[in-house]
């Protein structure tokens, strides 16, 4: 009998090790990519590793990624790591294979933190680095309450006086986009998108040609956690509604799958997402991706645990009481402790990877 909460792990080399080995035990083709810019924080290397499951020459490929967001690694991982363990790979159809992501960004994995080692919030990183950056004139006008110099009531109550004046004149979703949408103004903000593709954004791309090239169908699953209801993973589909993979993504998830363009998500509208890699570096397959999105704490809670962590990093000391408390906060805010809700991510994970599988082969 698999223990479902045993899946899951409570630091980033705890995860690997776990995945490693349920991927080993499962027959799967294991690679590694050592991360390049730094150490996690006990000084362990820092790694995107893959495990690939069917057909070399599969025509359809599921794919599950872990740890965009890198702290919401827990998450993925865990799904993941159950998924291996309960005998996922066994059950694929015919001519259908498997490559599972995991800690695409191992460094905000390891450190508990959204963005990876350049500030960078990888699910902004996904533009044309050639073009225009995306404005964002929301954020500008609340930059400064967001990263404030010191991190105490004080302070905390002037930025939440500007965000409530924000969030009167504008409504509170506008806020939230304003925050959360991207921006590519302030390297030292939250949800910054960044000035160039960074190393897990080249590295995916690679991945994506050298495991995908040869399928002509190819639905992703990326994990995330921190927008909606206590354990409920909400099925988002960031691609335009006038486009084909939509279309798709609604035949395969039905009413249970929302788009921020259209208003019915949790999620503000969003530029850069990793997942629009896969149909730019396959542009011979039919590739349908979404996010799912496991709710955990309150909007407000959540996003005080982000800025907070970026106020850590740019400002704080890591070492000190305030840094560990901060810490715990940040962890607790995108993996919740107890069993319940990991209980019921693999639920809802099971029951989406099994819609993908049939959307797949259908």
């Amino acid at each position: 009998m698999v223990s479902i909460p045993q899946c899951f792990s409570e630091s980033y080399a705890e995860a690997r090790g776990k995945f490693c080995s349920a991927a080993a035990d499962a027959g799967g083709a294991i690679r590694s990519w050592a991360n390049p810019h730094g150490k996690g924080p006990n000084g362990e290397a820092l790694y995107l590793d893959t495990a690939r499951f069917g057909p070399a020459d599969a025509s359809r490929m599921l794919v599950l990624i872990a740890g965009t967001h890198g702290v919401e690694g827990h998450c993925g991982s865990g799904g993941q790591i159950a998924w291996l363990r309960t005998g996922g790979p066994a059950t694929l159809p015919k001519d259908t294979g498997a490559l599972l992501v995991h800690a695409i960004n191992p460094h905000g994995f390891a450190w508990t933190r959204r963005v990876n080692e350049d500030n960078v919030d990888l699910n902004r990183n996904f533009v044309d680095h050639d073009k225009p950056y995306p404005r964002n004139d929301g954020y500008l006008a609340v930059a400064d309450a967001i990263l404030p110099h010191d991190w105490d009531a004080a302070s905390k109550a002037e930025s939440q006086r500007v965000f409530d004046s924000y969030a009167q004149k504008h409504g509170a979703f506008a806020l939230q986009s304003a925050i959360t949408g991207g921006q590519y103004t302030h390297p030292d903000g939250v949800f910054y998108g960044g000035a160039k593709p960074v190393w897990s954004n080249r590295t995916i791309r690679a991945i994506a040609r050298e495991e995908l090239g040869r399928a002509a169908r190819v639905g992703v699953i990326d994990f995330h956690t921190g927008l909606g209801p206590f354990g409920h993973g909400e099925l988002i589909c960031t691609v335009p509604p006038s486009a084909r993979s939509f279309a798709r993504a609604r035949a395969w998830y039905g009413e249970e799958m929302t788009s921020p363009e259209s208003g019915t998500s949790t999620s503000a509208v969003v530029v850069g997402v990793m997942t629009d890699a896969f149909a730019q570096e396959l542009p011979d397959a039919e590739v349908t991706s979404i996010a799912i999105e496991y709710g955990t704490h309150s909007v407000p809670e959540v996003l005080g645990a982000v800025r907070a962590d970026n106020w850590l990093h740019q400002r704080g000391d890591l070492a000190s009481p305030l840094g560990h408390e901060l810490k715990a906060d940040m962890k607790e805010s995108f993996f919740p402790a107890g069993d319940r809700w990991r209980e019921m991510v693999w639920a809802r994970a099971d029951q989406t990877i099994g819609w993908a599988l049939k959307g797949l082969v259908g």
